[in-house]
């Protein structure tokens, strides 16, 4: 559940519908909706599969262990324990730590920070709030005295998919740029949740879709492909849905995909997400339907 000063006892949804396409916290999200008067549905999107046989993770760990990379970039705290994982075949867990320890570590932002101090790690820069790719760089440039990346060999620590504006930007400030791959993203075993959720909100079943990380919206297009509902289901997410957006790093995956998110979280966090969703959601929906007279009114607003 959220946490006490998360809530806003002035916030609620009134009974709208509330989609969720959380997979591992979906239980919590579907509450946190219902605790601030929603009608939650909860359909998993998602799994991390981790790389069988990673070929280079391993490389990474040898190269390391050999004084082989000046900086380590992490990216998410789930990415690094899989990673810690991963090597144990050429590396143990204490070999590890002790080789991170003689590079200077990045972190994006508080799960990596905390997955590094559970190895005893100390860490060099770590990106500011929101942290996205673009804070980590302007981290990295207001320190390029103390750790410039021209020459340097950078690793980054990847999840799901590359980042291949973060990649391209180290590079440009001259890094020689390693990419790790821990996991991937893959469609849940179970999809009929996700389908079913496609086919209610191309039917116009859902007010608010709630988004934690963009993975969540091309899994849900896909299926909606694969059902023939595209179209339909872009087009109730451009006027008839509140799409909300747990912060900018999701928002830009979603501008990816042509949608725009209609409010994104005061802050990164599920908890706030919810709760700024519950308190400007039914004004947001009255806005967006405006235009559309044959779209039903929100069920709060009538």
């Amino acid at each position: 559940m959220a946490a006490a000063h998360d809530r806003n006892p002035a916030a609620s949804f009134g009974g709208l519908r509330v989609l969720s396409l959380e997979s591992r916290r979906g239980l919590e999200m579907a509450r946190l909706i219902e605790a601030y008067g929603g009608r939650a549905v909860v359909a998993p999107s998602m799994r991390e599969v981790p790389r069988e046989a990673n070929i280079a993770a391993l490389q990474f760990a040898g190269t390391l262990a050999r004084g082989g990379y000046d900086a380590v970039i992490f990216l998410t705290g789930v990415g690094t324990r899989a990673l810690v994982r991963a090597v144990e075949p050429v590396c143990s867990r204490e070999e590890f730590a002790a080789a991170l320890r003689r590079a200077a570590i990045v972190a994006r932002g508080p799960k990596p920070v905390a997955a590094l101090k559970e190895l005893g790690v100390p860490i060099a820069v770590v990106a500011p709030q929101p942290n996205t790719w673009r804070e980590l760089l302007a981290a990295l440039d207001e320190r390029r005295q103390e750790f410039p990346l021209a020459g340097r060999r950078v690793a980054v620590q990847e999840y799901g998919v590359p980042n291949p504006d973060l990649l391209a930007a180290l590079e440009a400030r001259g890094a020689q740029v390693t990419r790790v791959p821990v996991y991937e993203w893959a469609l849940p075993e179970d999809t009929g949740p996700l389908r079913a959720a496609a086919q209610g909100l191309a039917r116009g079943e859902f007010d608010v879709v709630l988004f934690t990380t963009s993975v969540q919206l091309t899994h849900l297009m896909e299926v909606a492909q694969e059902l023939g509902l595209g179209e339909d289901l872009r087009r109730a997410l451009q006027i008839s849905v509140v799409i909300g957006s747990i912060g900018p790093t999701t928002t830009e995956g979603l501008a990816a995909h042509g949608l725009s998110a209609d409010f994104e979280a005061s802050q990164p966090r599920m908890g706030i997400l919810v709760t700024d969703a519950a308190q400007h959601s039914a004004a947001l929906l009255r806005k967006k339907r405006q235009g559309n007279p044959t779209i039903a009114a929100p069920a709060a607003a009538q």
